[in-house]
């Protein structure tokens, strides 16, 4: 049986996910095979696992973290955002339907929770520890006779919880008190300690706040986390493009069209950790102004998406500035936005059967009720992009996609994909103009792949008459260093010593 520890917040966006990660990375590095797990996870970066499931970005950062290959038992259930009150619910992997907020917490959630007891006994069966993220906060009154995601959990693991608060944003003193004063006296009974994260300053000045946390909840603070800057760990949630890519402009300014239902905005990461490279994601209102380059991301709703970039100019903006020669790329549904027609006869996106796209790739899509999840390896041939000419072997990246996309025009393919979840396939993918102007792809990660970043890269620093710059950053040696230092910071400022007494307890 493992031994396990829980990383709870008094609110969303606390810190759970990345002090989750720092403490699969610190057990791992102490030669414990460690697994993470969150029952629930609602967010729009997913991921596919080598089977081909669908699960949290932040459970794929938190096994990459543990030395592992993610599996869909760390995250049995993942909620994608379709609208305003609904969302898709993926069980296993696999998506099982669109459900009303109020449909999912009041009939299925706890349905649901058979997949999160199988996949939590599967994990406590094969690993020496879990580490288990809980979501937003244990203390929703509203939300608590469904919840499978916080003390459900806790109390089905037996896991000591830690509760987070961040002091940045102001208000941790209260949000701690009053989180446990709202629990039930069992719950409370598992809070073995409280995480002060985002700290900045002296944390002498702290001391009579920590003191008196201790006095009035009988619970002990097992360390002060500091803010940490650059952390280069993938996030999962659309609220951290309000703090992320910020930086002085660069050589090579890059547009990212943040569209309502953006996801799988990690597809950037990697342009933005670029010496040479600017990362500004347009979000509404904003000009797109005169960028180097233009990238439509994936998108939950593709043509809800694309009527936003309609109905606010941004449409036409992109057509003026690909017209005057500002190379564009779209990765899924950005893909699907740049051809000449969306169709929807089924329904699947909503009320909208079809929708004109904006025109800069041949190519025209229909939205199928089957999703294709799969982890892929493709080769690329004298990609005619931007006149790069690049060829390449057994690239890496991922399909997450519920549309078939065809050619009906002159243009080049772009992929060759030789593998979908390690089965050998022959799919040809994407597309690119005949200028060489505009690409198209369904393939997320394939600029984590550092040559063919650095030859699109280079071949917009030639349009500036910049010199060419070799290989200077490689996105997997990078997240491994981040994943190092992540751990060295948070275990120098935890109480490692009271948290092994607990595990020592069970």
């Amino acid at each position: 049986m493992a031994k396990k520890i829980m990383f709870q917040g008094t609110s969303s966006n606390v810190g759970k996910s990345i002090l989750a990660t720092a403490m699969c990375r610190i057990l791992h590095n102490k030669g414990y095979k460690t697994v993470p797990f969150k029952a629930q996870n609602m967010a729009l970066n997913s991921y596919v696992t080598k089977a081909g499931d669908e699960i949290g970005r932040a459970q794929v950062a938190q096994a990459e973290a543990a030395g592992l290959e993610p599996i869909v038992q760390m995250n049995p259930v993942l909620l994608k955002p379709t609208g305003n009150q609904s969302s898709q619910v993926v069980l296993m992997g696999k998506p099982v339907g669109v459900y009303s907020a109020r449909e999912y917490h009041t009939k299925y959630s706890l349905t649901a929770l058979d997949k999160v007891k199988e996949s939590l006994q599967y994990l406590d069966e094969n690993f020496d520890m879990i580490v288990i993220e809980g979501a937003g906060s244990p203390a929703e009154v509203n939300l608590k006779a469904n919840d499978i995601v916080n003390m459900r959990v806790a109390k089905l693991a037996n896991a000591p919880v830690m509760l987070i608060a961040d002091i940045d944003r102001g208000g941790a003193i209260a949000s701690v008190v009053g989180t446990l004063e709202l629990l039930e006296p069992d719950e409370r009974d598992l809070v073995k300690g409280i995480i002060i994260n985002k700290f900045r300053g002296d944390v002498t000045l702290l001391q009579p706040a920590l003191d008196f946390i201790e006095q009035k909840t009988g619970k002990k603070v097992v360390g002060v986390v500091p803010a940490i800057e650059n952390l280069d760990i993938d996030e999962e949630d659309s609220v951290a493009l309000e703090s992320k890519y910020r930086g002085v402009a660069k050589e090579i300014t890059i547009a990212v069209m943040q569209t309502p239902k953006i996801s799988n905005f990690t597809d950037f990461d990697a342009l933005a950790y670029e010496p040479d490279v600017s990362v500004r994601f347009v979000k509404q209102g904003e000009p797109i102004g005169h960028p180097d380059m233009i990238m439509l991301p994936g998108s939950k709703n593709t043509l809800a998406d694309l009527s936003y970039l309609q109905e606010h100019g941004y449409a036409e903006d992109i057509q003026r500035l690909a017209a005057a020669g500002v190379p564009v790329i779209g990765i899924c549904g950005g893909n699907q936005m740049l051809g000449e027609m969306l169709y929807d006869p089924e329904g699947i996106e909503g009320d909208i059967p079809e929708l004109q796209g904006l025109g800069l790739l041949p190519t025209a899509t229909t939205m199928k009720s089957e999703k294709l999840t799969h982890q892929v390896s493709f080769d690329v041939e004298n990609l005619s992009f931007l006149g790069i000419n690049y060829s390449g072997k057994e690239l890496v990246g991922y399909e997450i996609h519920m549309g078939d996309t065809q050619p009906v025009g002159a243009g080049q393919r772009c992929f060759h994909i030789q593998k979908r979840s390690d089965t050998k396939v022959d799919v040809i993918d994407g597309f690119v103009t005949s200028n060489g102007q505009v690409l198209g792809t369904y393939i997320h990660g394939i600029l984590d792949n550092d040559e063919l970043r650095r030859s699109i890269l280079n071949a917009l620093r030639a349009k500036k008459g910049l010199e060419p710059l070799d290989i200077v950053f490689r996105y997997f040696e990078h997240k491994e260093a981040a994943y190092n230092r992540l751990a060295t910071i948070v275990e120098e400022h935890l109480d490692m010593e009271y948290i092994n007494s607990l595990w020592e307890q069970n």
